[in-house]
């Protein structure tokens, strides 16, 4: 069993929300439950309907499936959405070019399952926290390579420019994670307009601040906007319920 509460913001700058959420805490085809977090980009409206149409398509392809194991739910799910969204792309002029991020997790008897492409993260928060996901952008590039510091990073002027999404080619490369969950962990799911705005640190000490997820969840957006919004804001929060 799995609480659950997520909400998108369209920050302080944006004229679009690109953000898009789902969570399903009962299950959905041979998944006992599904989070999924996808921030758009393209021109006008393409963002939007990339993240959204993303989403939906996980969704419905997770549902039908017939296969069992979790990772090979996820990706084949993925890599369907990635095709459909690629040839809306060059079928449609005013989609061309879209794309999103897209994380997503499920919580399979005390294992965490997840998938990630793009620079939308997953953290699992404790006394500490822990980015699970790796961004797929090029600045993280720059950091892996020594070319930069993780300090430089954080305000680096190419720091919107990722190296994979969902849409971008014909075919996508999924990054899977699995973390063993523990009575008393966290998990964060959030896209850039969260992560640009507020420190790592800072994340842990807020929601450790609240007791119930929507508090969290509303703190976390209210210090983004504080501390300038100039990105759409998705937070999604899930805590993994441990019998006695």
């Amino acid at each position: 069993m799995v609480n659950a509460f997520s909400v998108t913001d369209i920050g302080r700058k944006r004229q679009l929300n690109q953000d898009f959420v789902f969570t399903c805490v009962v299950p959905l085809g041979n998944l006992p439950n599904l989070f999924v977090v996808a921030d758009g980009m393209g021109g006008h409206k393409a963002g939007d309907y990339a993240s959204k149409c993303t989403v939906e398509t996980i969704v419905e392809e997770v549902a039908k499936s017939k296969k069992t194991e979790p990772v090979q739910i996820m990706d084949d799910a993925i890599q369907f959405a990635n095709k459909l969204i690629r040839k809306k792309s060059l079928e449609d002029r005013n989609l061309d070019g879209m794309g999103t991020t897209v994380v997503a997790a499920t919580y399979v008897d005390g294992l965490l399952y997840v998938a990630n492409v793009g620079d939308s993260r997953l953290y699992v928060i404790s006394d500490t926290i822990t980015q699970i996901t790796r961004d797929h952008s090029l600045v993280e590039e720059m950091v892996r390579m020594g070319g930069i510091d993780r300090e430089t990073a954080r305000n680096h002027p190419d720091k919107n420019i990722i190296t994979r999404a969902i849409g971008a080619s014909n075919s996508v490369n999924v990054d899977f994670f699995e973390v063993d969950m523990k009575p008393g962990d966290l998990v964060l799911m959030c896209s850039d307009g969260l992560t640009n705005m507020i420190e790592d640190s800072e994340i842990l000490r807020l929601v450790k601040s609240e007791t119930e997820l929507k508090a969290k969840a509303d703190l976390l957006i209210k210090t983004a906007n504080e501390n300038g919004g100039k990105d759409n804001i998705a937070v999604l929060l899930l805590e993994p319920v441990f019998n006695e």
